[in-house]
């Protein structure tokens, strides 16, 4: 059949459109041109640099008209072309603000030779072309005799803005100009500003203070030994060696000399030693036995890299459904601290004299002791003398806690991998770890895992960081407040930034109704749920053991696709699936991780019993391997919430405060939890060792602008279906005697076949029942033959077309 000619029309449109959309760059034409914009960056600085050296706008002025001239003769460092560049840009265009045009091609040069990221470029050239402007009216309106200083734009702007709004309002309208860019661009905030006024006034009075005490009050005499204050300073990681007695004051020998003949020779008004401001002294102590060591800072990654992921195109990518899809950035997230840990030495010197003379009351000596600064606690390391025994140490915990005076000790005899014991105290002013800091950190933007979780900070500042795949399951205790929610939170938050909504689905549980609701935004997204259910968080928790149920049949149908695909896990599986090696029309398709996550497990377990701990301890044994990861949340996992058969399948394990030792050991199988701090503070163990983690914080506004910017995009028509589950009442032993029937039995049939779809959410709907009668009646419906048996995702059939064939068939059954 001969092609129309509109047909012809459209595929040659098509195939322009593909090969301008298919056209880019190579990566040697990105090199050169990057190198050409370096090189014409340098040409225009020379150019405007001699057109204000040699006084071009007056020697060059008249050449720049007759370039055409080879005997004229320039006074411009790039000759002609120099001098016609400056002034089309600098006389004519924007004076001295034309100097960041020159910024602009080096660092667009830049970017294009090195292959960076054009986000930050998009925005470099926004705020700089923003700045151009503002500079140049603002050279206009100060130096209107040296119209080279503005340019001739910004010259004319300026008295244009002047005719309409006046010099006030010109000026008003350039102080908000740089406002505008001082807020946004460098990022001065009030806070900021107040926060360094407040430190500097501190700083002025602790100098005062320190300058009215007079220098003759000190006791020469005393316990101080200058001799043995020294400092030793490491130039790498700013560690700092301190060696000391109890000193922390210069003592000048030479003055106790006695150099004065004749009283007339005194001096009343006393010599004092010039103090430093407080921030710039460096760490002392007067023990070259004890060590404080300070955390170097990680690298901050502000853009968040999981958006840059490109997929292969020989393989098959299962996000192109929701290629569009932007991952939520990192200025989302709140910072909460102003800069890094703080160290107060006064703090650490007070601390370690405590400890040091408390351990000697006792006859024990130290021969080393060494402090790591963390975030909300301390870490002391100790070495103590040979022929010291560690119980006698650890048998101490108490006593070292009253005579810190702490909010409690924890005391780890010995470090693990480490031939030293262990002491950890709470700081005094704990720092913050905010949730941006943490999924900004290098570590968890490179980290290489299959759904990586961001959980805080450790005590020497290092970002943790863990595998959910490889926990497999996580098991959260910890008394009501001390932060099971917001660690909930940070852990869907980790994902939501790493995982694309193809490759990860959340079960979410949620028996408090409050905690996790803010999720309901990406429903289409990211969550899954039954295909008859409303609303995907599950806050009923009768629906939870059909949810439960529905997740093992998921695990079985994934069994046996890994099965058919002769693979042993989800990984395998996937990535046979994306190498096209796997047929979808025998079945495979590509396989989301599933996320179950519970809130309130005991209320759980409270309510629904065993049909609970049927499917939750099927899938901890099983559900590895094919995906389907659990994370429970209990405020005691005791024998009757989570028995052994549970409990064994969930090495991982997250304790925040308890109350007791009994409770510690039910969560961890060792004390501990019940020394923490709170607010966030935890420990972790995988079943091997326990490390201590200060959880990040991530408030509910947070939560809010990252589930609206995610909710805001195209989503999927439905959130994830799981298949439905038959329970072993349906279908079977129904409800044959029309005498026990429910009274709503000829309401809801009307219903059923006026909609012509038979669910029980409908029922629950339009007669406003609960989920377990709205299932009774349809099991009856069943029985009467008005609605078909279940068919796994698709709604029942329905048998009785319309009323009155509906009316028949209950005329019939009286008969």
């Amino acid at each position: 059949m001969a092609k129309t000619k509109k047909e012809t029309v459209d595929k040659k449109t098509e195939s322009k459109v593909a090969s301008i959309r298919s056209w880019s760059l190579s990566k040697q034409q990105k090199f050169v041109l990057g190198c050409l914009l370096v090189l014409f960056s340098i040409a225009l600085l020379v150019a405007f640099i001699s057109f204000y050296v040699n006084g071009q706008w007056q020697t060059d002025q008249s050449a720049v008209s007759q370039l055409g001239d080879r005997e004229e003769v320039v006074q411009n460092w790039l000759g002609k072309f120099g001098a016609f560049l400056a002034d089309l840009i600098v006389y004519r265009g924007f004076g001295l603000a034309s100097f960041i045009i020159v910024r602009l091609f080096f660092l667009t040069g830049l970017f294009l030779a090195l292959e960076l990221s054009t986000k930050k470029l998009k925005n470099t050239w926004f705020w700089d072309l923003f700045a151009i402007i503002v500079v140049s009216i603002l050279f206009g309106f100060f130096a209107t005799s040296a119209p080279e200083l503005g340019g001739t734009i910004g010259y004319e702007l300026n008295l244009f803005l002047q005719d309409y709004i006046g010099k006030t309002g010109t000026l008003l309208s350039l102080l908000f100009g740089l406002i505008v860019y001082l807020i946004f661009k460098i990022k001065v905030s009030p806070e900021k500003i107040q926060s360094y006024f407040d430190s500097t006034k501190n700083e002025l009075k602790s100098e005062l203070n320190s300058i009215k005490k007079p220098q003759q009050d000190l006791e020469p005499e005393s316990a101080y030994n200058l001799e043995e204050f020294a400092i030793e300073e490491d130039p790498e990681l700013d560690n700092i060696h301190l060696k000391t007695d109890d000193s922390k004051f210069e003592i000048n020998k030479e003055a106790l000399k006695p150099t004065i003949n004749h009283s007339s020779e005194i001096e009343l008004n006393p010599i004092l030693k010039p103090i430093q401001p407080k921030q710039e002294l460096p760490l002392v102590s007067p023990d070259e036995a004890f060590v404080i060591e300070k955390a170097e800072e990680e690298d901050i990654i502000e853009e968040n890299l999981a958006s840059r992921l490109v997929a292969d195109f020989g393989l098959f990518d299962p996000t192109l459904d929701l290629s569009n899809y932007k991952f939520p950035t990192i200025d989302l997230l709140k910072e909460y601290s102003t800069g890094g840990i703080t160290i107060n030495q006064e703090e650490l010197e007070e601390n370690k004299n405590k400890i040091v003379d408390t351990l000697r009351n006792y006859k024990i000596e130290i021969a080393q002791i060494k402090a790591t600064v963390g975030p909300s606690v301390t870490l002391y390391e100790i070495v103590p003398e040979a022929g010291i025994r560690i119980s006698k140490i650890k048998s101490l915990e108490d006593d070292i806690a009253l005579s810190l005076s702490a909010l409690g000790i924890r005391i780890i005899a010995p470090i693990p991998g480490k031939g030293t014991i262990g002491i950890e105290v709470p700081n005094k002013t704990p720092t913050m770890v905010s949730m941006k800091s943490v999924i900004g950190a290098a570590k968890f933007q490179e980290a290489e895992m299959e759904l990586p979780i961001a959980l805080g900070k450790t005590i020497s500042n290092e970002t943790f960081v863990v595998d959910l795949a490889k926990m497999p399951h996580l098991l959260m205790a910890g008394a009501t407040g001390q932060g099971k929610s917001v660690g909930l939170n940070a852990v869907l938050t980790s994902l939501l930034y790493k995982k694309h909504p193809a490759e990860v689905k959340f079960v979410l549980v949620d028996p408090k109704k409050v905690e996790l609701t803010l999720f309901n935004k990406i429903e289409r997204h990211y969550l899954a749920k039954l295909p008859d259910t409303e609303d995907a968080i599950i806050t009923d928790n009768a629906k939870v053991v059909n949810t439960l149920n529905s997740l093992c049949t998921e695990m079985d149908n994934r069994y046996s696709l890994l099965k058919d695909a002769m693979v042993r896990n989800i990984k395998e599986y996937n990535e046979k699936f994306k190498a096209r090696k796997l047929n979808p029309e025998a079945g495979h398709r590509f396989l989301p991780y599933i996320v179950l996550v519970v809130d309130e497990f005991a209320d759980l377990i409270m309510t629904a019993g065993k049909e609970v701990e049927v499917p939750i301890a099927r899938l901890a044994q099983l559900a590895r391997a094919i995906g389907i990861h659990l994370i429970i949340a209990t405020q005691r996992p005791s024998v009757n919430v989570i028995t052994g058969l549970i409990k064994a399948n969930f090495p991982a394990r997250i304790a925040f405060r308890v109350t007791s030792k009994i409770d510690s050991r039910t969560i961890l199988d060792t004390q501990g939890a019940d020394q923490l701090i709170g607010r966030g503070d935890l420990l972790y163990t995988n079943g091997n060792d326990v490390t201590r983690v200060q959880c990040a914080f991530i408030d509910t506004p947070e939560v809010e602008k990252i589930t609206d910017f995610i909710g805001s995009q195209k989503a999927y028509a439905t959130a994830y279906l799981l298949p439905e589950f038959v329970g072993e009442e349906t279908g079977i032993n129904l409800d044959m005697d029309i005498s026990e029937r429910d009274t709503l039995f000829r309401e809801a049939a009307e219903i059923i076949v006026n909609a012509q779809q038979g669910s029980a959410s409908l029922l629950q709907r339009k007669l406003k029942l609960g989920y377990n009668r709205a299932g009774r009646l349809i099991d009856q419906l069943e029985a009467a033959g008005i609605v078909g048996p279940f068919e796994g995702s698709k709604a029942r059939s329905v048998n009785i077309l319309d009323l009155s064939a509906l009316d028949q068939f209950f005329n019939n059954e009286q008969n």
